[in-house]
């Protein structure tokens, strides 16, 4: 597969005061309303949250190398690069990144070739916390 060459994304950074040490989640998802809801979820545990609407910004902030704990992408993401296909590629770049699956209705079932089933983390996002809960199970998960 071609590397891609990564522009500069566009990407909002909020950050959170107190509690998670410091951990920080990418956000990845077309709908603003649905980035905004699933980023406050994120925040409201105490977690550091950067959004961006399409895969390849959210490639572009991993290739650059900022601190991300855990991808959270949207199960509806299109475009250049879908859900799926921002999982490989940034899995390829960062093997021990922590990445969830989010849906905005009920959830399907995805298994992306080169995913171990421990590693998928698929939830509901219109459930309250449920992803903020999702995340910190896939960060206990890695210790």
């Amino acid at each position: 597969m071609a590397r891609r060459a990564w522009g500069v994304p566009n990407v909002e950074q909020t950050a959170s005061s107190g509690g998670a040490y410091g951990v920080q989640v990418l956000i990845a998802g077309r709908q603003k309303q649905w980035r905004d809801d699933v980023a406050a979820q994120i925040r409201r545990v105490g977690y550091a949250t950067t959004t961006v609407d399409c895969g390849v910004d959210a490639m572009t902030v991993l290739a650059l190398g900022l601190p991300v704990d855990v991808l959270v992408t949207d199960l509806g993401l299109k475009g250049e690069l879908s859900c799926v296909e921002l999982a490989l590629e940034a899995r390829a770049l960062r093997p021990d990144l922590r990445i969830v699956f989010a849906s905005e209705g009920p959830c399907v079932r995805v298994e992306p070739p080169g995913f171990e089933m421990d590693d998928l983390y698929v939830v509901e996002a219109e459930r309250t916390d449920t992803v903020a809960l999702t995340v910190r199970e896939a960060l206990n998960a890695r210790a």
